[in-house]
């Protein structure tokens, strides 16, 4: 049996989790309070959004290579897809020099997308119960942030 298949989330993971929100959360607060340089902090929150987005791909990579009963197509699908999120952030950082509502729409379908992506993965293969209320619950506080920091510069 998967000793990660309880539903209780591991600490570390947790913790780590949560932490890796508080950038998140900094930079759309400070976007907010320092309208006059609200494009500067929004443009820090959509790097830190494009690397994590970049980091949550990679998950599927390892997936991919770990998880049992994927058939081979599965597995290259997963592989696949795992090279998608850098692109989207990637694409979403370029996009904000021209078109940063847009910039931001991209980089919140990146992560809802792929947050569709680990649950199609989590019908065929055997996940922790944890994983993807943790992803639905990051994924959610991090699209916020996004969206506060996209407002604050129209």
């Amino acid at each position: 049996m998967n000793t990660y298949a309880h539903s209780r989330i591991p600490d570390a993971a947790r913790w780590l989790g949560l932490g890796g929100l508080i950038p998140f959360v900094a930079l759309a607060v400070a976007a907010l309070l320092d309208g006059g340089r609200a494009i500067l902090w929004t443009q820090a929150l959509m790097a830190y959004g494009a690397i994590i987005l970049s980091f949550v791909g990679a998950l599927h990579w390892a997936f991919a290579m770990t998880v049992d009963g994927l058939s081979d197509a599965e597995r290259s699908g997963r592989f696949i897809w795992s090279v998608m999120p850098p692109l989207i952030g990637w694409a979403a950082l370029i996009m904000m020099a021209f078109q940063p509502l847009t910039a931001v729409a991209m980089l919140i379908v990146g992560f809802w997308i792929h947050y569709l992506q680990d649950r199609i993965l989590a019908r065929r293969a055997e996940l922790p119960a944890w994983y993807l209320p943790l992803r639905f619950g990051l994924t959610t506080v991090a699209s916020l942030c996004i969206l506060v920091g996209g407002l604050t510069v129209v």
